[in-house]
């Protein structure tokens, strides 16, 4: 069974920087990976994806200011958060979905695995 467990997630002053992990069950190497958030009123959103190749993408809103990495072998996938703005408050999600080797991964898939979630919450 899947099973994704996200930490890392902390109050901040504005400008600051925070790094999620994510722990899972499996190893990740046949999974496409992300990060989602959701904040109170708002609609859940794709923050940031990698595919089985390494390839990532990015919402607009954090592209230059978040990466995300994975590690296959420790079945970890990282969000690295910088520059954090009051915009970033949510609860963020990791998730997973199963994917064959050529398969494309975006921010648009539907994700079968999501993880309890983990607060950020950024004060102005």
């Amino acid at each position: 069974q899947v099973q994704l467990v996200e930490s890392g997630g902390d109050s901040v002053q504005a400008g600051g920087s925070l790094r999620l992990s994510c722990v899972a069950s499996m190893f990740l190497y046949a999974y496409c990976m992300g990060w989602f958030r959701q904040a109170p009123g708002n609609e859940r959103e794709a923050v940031a994806i990698i595919a089985r190749n390494g390839i990532t993408t990015y919402a607009d809103s954090v592209k230059g200011r978040f990466t995300i990495s994975r590690d296959n072998v420790r079945k970890t996938l990282s969000l690295q958060m910088t520059s954090l703005n009051a915009e970033d408050t949510a609860m963020y999600y990791c998730v997973a979905r199963p994917t064959s080797v050529f398969e494309p991964c975006s921010k648009s898939d539907s994700f079968p695995y999501w993880g309890q979630g983990t607060q950020v919450t950024v004060a102005s």
